[in-house]
């Protein structure tokens, strides 16, 4: 393995464990501090001004319509709706289902890579498509009742479901452009986009939220983490890491998202411990070490 890939594993590392804590700690943020939407428009904002005063220390580069179209597509599979539907689903599922429903992505993504990138789809994929889907099939219909109801459970984690398929959909499409342009480049367009596409939706939400008027210690700290730690500099290394790694394999690295996530909520009283958590995981990791491997 040559420096290069190195570096986009270890960005991907770093990323994955980034969102692995942010999962319950978002968990804490909602409902009672701000709504789900609210949350989101705060990072499509906060990513947009963040990358765009840091665009400034970088030498621009003129991006072309076409690829300007593409980065369009992305920010909104890439950032609006995956960010939009995941932390709607996280507020009405447990943090443990919501972090082990994702790590489907590279099923997805293999999926989609068949259609648009005509990679070959052999027997040993295929069955690992069917093991990782009766995996969330599982987790979704076992799913414990929320404090809203067994009926809200459900819905929160098939709106995870529709989180990992906006983000695999991105993996893919935007691999080329990740080659062409730095990640601020990247970056700074694609926030740009999701906040202004979101803007009418979010910004009253974020205007009322309680934080800002009542916000403690501990709120504000897990806020400026999933501002500055979850949203700028996991954003800033995905690009690096779809230079130098295939989408599949980028997506394997949610693996350690319910490992950290599952870990956290039980420890902080988010979660309860059951056999059907384990076991639907086994599923869907072996479903997608199935896809990975196979040639």
């Amino acid at each position: 393995m040559n420096k290069s890939k190195i570096q986009g594993h270890a960005a991907m590392l770093f990323t994955s464990l980034i969102f692995g804590v942010n999962i319950p700690l978002s968990k804490t943020l909602m409902p009672n501090w701000m709504s789900p939407l609210g949350l989101t428009y705060s990072r499509f904002a906060f990513g947009a001004i963040a990358f765009w005063l840091l665009s400034l220390f970088f030498k621009s580069e003129q991006v072309t319509r076409k690829d300007m179209g593409i980065l369009f597509l992305g920010s909104l599979l890439g950032v609006g709706i995956n960010q939009a539907a995941f932390i709607t689903g996280l507020q009405m599922t447990s943090a443990t289902n919501a972090s082990i429903v994702i790590t489907i992505t590279p099923i997805l993504a293999m999926i989609i890579s068949f259609f648009i990138l005509k990679e070959p789809i052999t027997f040993k994929k295929a069955g690992g498509v069917i093991i990782g889907l009766i995996g969330v099939f599982s987790m979704i219909l076992t799913s414990e009742i929320s404090a809203t109801g067994r009926e809200a459970s459900i819905i929160g984690d098939l709106l995870c479901v529709v989180s990992s398929l906006s983000y695999a959909f991105f993996l893919v499409l935007n691999r080329g452009i990740s080659k062409r342009y730095s990640s601020v480049t990247i970056m700074k367009w694609m926030f740009l986009f999701s906040a202004l596409m979101f803007l009418p939706f979010g910004y009253k939400d974020v205007a009322a939220a309680k934080i800002f008027a009542e916000g403690t210690s501990s709120a504000w700290s897990s806020y400026v983490y999933l501002l500055v730690g979850a949203t700028f500099i996991t954003y800033l290394l995905i690009p690096i890491a779809q230079k130098e790694i295939r989408p599949t394999t980028i997506g394997m690295y949610n693996y350690l998202q319910p490992l950290v996530a599952s870990f956290i909520a039980i420890m902080w009283g988010q979660d309860l411990f059951s056999w059907t958590k384990p076991l639907s995981a086994l599923l869907i990791f072996s479903g997608v070490y199935f896809v990975t491997t196979s040639k």
